[in-house]
């Protein structure tokens, strides 16, 4: 089966949305034999360069096992974080 790149698209839109409070809901990933590494080592790397702030790499769990994993999400607690900016309510 083959996927398009909307399926990373559709990742990091909804790390975004938990980024900006519009959901609080844990987001993960199951790393089968490693496949995520590259991804997550971009991600780790764009938080050390300040990119990102590290408070959200909590947003996404990641675990190689699916048992562990859906532990942690059962665990999964958002990250407290102040906002730089507000969201307005009409």
């Amino acid at each position: 089966m083959s996927q398009g790149w909307g399926t990373l698209d559709e990742l990091f839109e909804v790390l975004t949305w938990a980024q900006l409070g519009i959901h609080t809901k844990p987001c993960a990933l199951l790393n089968v034999l490693g496949y995520f590494d590259p991804l997550l080592a971009f991600m780790d790397h764009s938080i050390a360069e300040g990119f990102v702030r590290h408070e959200y790499r909590r947003l996404l769990l990641t675990d190689i096992g699916p048992e562990r994993l859906l532990a942690r999400l059962d665990e999964w607690a958002p990250p407290v974080v102040t906002k730089w900016i507000a969201r307005s309510v009409r």
